[in-house]
């Protein structure tokens, strides 16, 4: 019998960690998760978007507009910043971030403070933005590698059922 050639490459497995831990959040419109990964393929950490610990998600706004405070944009700690901060103090040095979507400026802030040597994302929906522009210039002036992640397999599907095993 031969191997199967079906399973999902690295980048595939730590994208699916990435996007299954945005899952997590409590946010209606925007879930995003971020998966920290080593030289050596291990898992570092994992976030996603959300309020920091200690606040509740039914007391705090989850709407995109209005006045600054009414919406989530003060309160929610974005995926990136969450999985930096989950790290617990780990050594991040050269290590990769796999996020769905490309970072915000304070996020690429982050990521390069903590020694993260490259940017895997799915979309740039946010291209066209002064964050993502001020991200993207941060990131290339601190010798940070961005690359789109072309997924081979556009779907990878989970079953919880214990049949499935």
């Amino acid at each position: 019998m031969n191997k199967r050639k079906d399973y999902i490459s690295w980048d595939e497995y730590f994208m699916g960690v990435a996007i299954l831990a945005g899952k997590r959040s409590k946010d209606p419109t925007t879930q995003v998760g971020a998966c920290i990964v080593d030289k050596e393929n291990k898992i570092l950490s994992q976030g996603y978007n959300g309020l920091p610990r200690g606040c509740s998600d039914d007391e705090f706004p989850w709407g995109r507009e209005g006045e600054v405070l009414e919406t989530k944009y003060p309160y929610v700690v974005h995926a990136e910043l969450n999985a930096i901060l989950n790290s617990r103090g780990s050594n991040l040095f050269s290590s990769k971030i796999y996020v769905a979507l490309f970072p915000c400026n304070e996020c690429a802030k982050a990521i390069i403070q903590s020694g993260i040597k490259e940017v895997i994302y799915l979309s740039d929906k946010y291209a066209d933005t002064d964050m993502v522009k001020a991200s993207k210039r941060l990131l290339s002036a601190a010798g940070v590698t961005i690359t789109k992640l072309e997924p081979k397999n556009k779907n990878i599907e989970i079953s919880l059922d214990i049949k499935d095993i």
